[in-house]
């Protein structure tokens, strides 16, 4: 593989990276319009989102793994294909942090004079911070590392 398409596979893995962001924006946008029709909640609707939000980072996620096979394989960047692999892992509980948050935010909602609720929202939220912010140094660090020569 030639210097260029190893500067399309970073490329690539950076669109899929906004794909991924846009895919959260979208299913947190549904998930407060779900919440805006309780206590008779719309399951049905909702549950599609989910299912299509899922086929979404499943697809992500396989792309993102025949990147990282190409970094490792054929490019012998395995420095890259390690922040990948690291970067999956944390996407992985960025989205079960995510479900948890949604499951905990409709708990308090259906419960607002249980503090309870409240207090667990707020520690899934922190629990998502700092997952965000270990998912930023990976991202920085795939960055800093893509540009050094190989």
């Amino acid at each position: 593989m030639s210097s260029s398409d190893f500067k399309t596979l970073v490329q690539r893995f950076y669109a899929l990276q906004e794909e991924r962001v846009e895919a959260y924006k979208l299913f947190n946008e549904g998930h407060e319009a779900y919440l805006r029709t309780g206590p008779h909640y719309d399951f049905d609707h909702y549950q599609q989102l989910v299912h299509e939000i899922t086929k979404g980072f499943s697809g992500i996620s396989k792309e993102m793994l025949q990147i990282k096979e190409q970094l490792d394989q054929d490019l012998d960047r395995s420095d890259l294909a390690e922040h990948i692999d690291q970067l999956q892992g944390k996407e992985k509980v960025k989205l079960e942090l995510t479900a948890k948050l949604q499951l905990a935010k409709q708990t308090a909602q259906d419960h607002p004079d249980d503090q309870g609720c409240q207090e667990k929202v707020q520690e899934i939220r922190q629990d998502i911070v700092k997952n965000q912010q270990a998912l930023s140094e990976i991202l920085q660090d795939f960055k800093y590392d893509s540009e050094e020569p190989e």
